[in-house]
């Protein structure tokens, strides 16, 4: 059992919830936030019948993680659907500090935006920018925190898939069976049309390598094991993309420019890691939501000339963090978490020079962010059908917030919905429940979709296309 947070009772909401719903035994779960709970029936329904997500334990505990950000909207929703409880500003911070770095940038960062039709063709004739191709992906996820024997069971089993292409199975329909990629699962794996710079480099490397039609080994990602397969090449003359590649030479020089502006900055200000800070860095990536005591969160993450990044500064940033992003933090070497933690010691050090040449936002313009946040908030819940939840007469409020998560989820899981993440607002919505995910509730989750699965008859839609195939 993971304990994902320890803040109010779940009896004193229970209270306020003017009803509790009946007692639900934890070995009958996968996961419970205070009074509202997701059964393994529950995880069953919702991914039985969709089969273009796998039974396996990253997706099971994507769909948890998606319900305990549901069931909390919901029940901020039920308890005040104006939201204006929650203090928003802290959210916006860094969308306006982007803003007041934008403004400095744009100060301080000039280029030269003249560009020959001769250079442009020599540049074209040196890069070859005009080069696509297009590629599909399969997809095989790490678990979070992986050991050794969990890392050989993937790549054992991303094998075992490759050999089953190779002895004729379609790469598209094992990448919609097995990938743990939602972007792409449902397409076959296809990634489209692609340049150079365009994609993941892993992917792109392994693409370039490859002839049409060919299936690439195993290859290591930040996310997990890829395959890849080539499946076209395209290459446009220098007339049909001059005036793009012209945009794009611009940009370049932009970032690069930019860029050492930035690098400047940092090497002005000395900034080197605390002592065991990439450790600590992994830690809280795997428990952002501890508690940190007075001490604990000052302590310094970076210093820098002048400032440090503190574990509290950090553990903000890490919360508003996707779970694959945080996962991966968790298993970052030395060289990541430090380009991870450098990026963020940048952004701080922006921020004062941007305060100090004036680019402070108005009040009024940090009120209008904090609107907008708070609008956002609300088109989320009421899209996922959680602004006003549907309760029968005397029902208990836990219960109906459960099942207004559980609809949502669905919602996401078939399609009828996009997915929408809380972000960091989902960490301000944390300040109530005690939340907790059953290891065993997920594996018997797993078994249950498998049995199900593996039991269920045919539909007579299913029957027909059958019929329809095999006369």
């Amino acid at each position: 059992m993971k304990t994902r947070s320890k803040l109010l009772a779940a009896t004193l909401l229970c209270g306020l919830a003017l009803g509790c719903a009946p007692e639900v035994s934890d070995d009958a779960l996968v996961a419970r936030v205070g009074p509202y709970t997701l059964s393994i029936d529950d995880v069953a329904d919702l991914l039985v019948n969709e089969e273009r997500f796998p039974a396996q334990v990253a997706v099971v505990e994507q769909i948890t993680d998606l319900w305990i950000e549901y069931v909390r909207l919901a029940a901020a929703a039920a308890d005040d659907s104006t939201f204006a409880s929650i203090d928003f500003e802290p959210l916006v911070r860094q969308q306006y500090e982007q803003y007041m770095i934008f403004q400095l940038r744009d100060s301080v960062v000039q280029v030269d935006t003249m560009i020959t039709d001769a250079e442009l063709r020599s540049l074209y004739e040196a890069d070859n920018p005009a080069l696509q191709i297009r590629a599909r992906h399969l997809l095989l996820a790490y678990p979070p925190n992986p050991t050794d024997a969990s890392r050989n069971a993937v790549r054992s089993q991303i094998e075992a898939l490759r050999a089953r292409i190779l002895n004729g199975e379609r790469f598209q329909a094992l990448a919609q069976q097995y990938s743990a990629d939602p972007g792409t699962a449902s397409l076959g794996g296809d990634l489209g049309f692609f340049g150079r710079g365009d994609m993941l480099a892993q992917i792109e490397e392994a693409a370039l390598e490859l002839d049409i039609g060919q299936v690439s080994d195993p290859v290591e990602s930040p996310y997990g094991l890829h395959l890849i397969k080539l499946e076209e090449r395209r290459a446009q003359g220098f007339e049909e993309i001059a005036s793009n590649f012209r945009a794009q030479v611009l940009t370049q020089r932009y970032l690069a420019a930019e860029s050492t502006f930035i690098a400047g900055v940092e090497n002005g200000a000395a900034a080197e890691p605390a002592e065991g800070a990439y450790a600590l860095v992994r830690e809280m990536a795997g428990q952002p939501q501890s508690r940190l005591s007075g001490r604990a969160a000052t302590r310094s993450v970076f210093d820098y000339e002048g400032g440090k990044l503190t574990v509290s500064e950090l553990r903000f940033v890490l919360q508003g963090q996707e779970p694959a992003f945080l996962a991966q933090v968790a298993i970052g070497d030395d060289d990541q978490i430090d380009a991870f933690l450098r990026s963020l010691v940048q952004r701080e050090l922006l921020t004062e020079q941007a305060q100090s040449a004036g680019f402070e936002p108005s009040p009024e313009r940090l009120d209008s962010l904090v609107t907008d946040a708070r609008l956002q908030l609300k088109r989320a819940a009421i899209t996922l059908g959680l602004l006003r939840l549907e309760r029968a007469p005397g029902e208990p409020l836990a219960q109906a917030v459960s099942r207004g998560a559980r609809k949502a989820v669905e919602k996401v899981v078939t399609g009828a919905t996009d997915m929408i993440r809380l972000g960091a607002v989902n960490f301000q919505l944390r300040q109530g429940d005690a939340e907790m995910v059953f290891d065993r509730g997920i594996g018997s989750a797993i078994l249950r979709i498998g049995q199900l699965r593996a039991n269920r008859s045919a539909s007579l839609f299913e029957e027909a296309d059958s019929a329809g195939r095999n006369p």
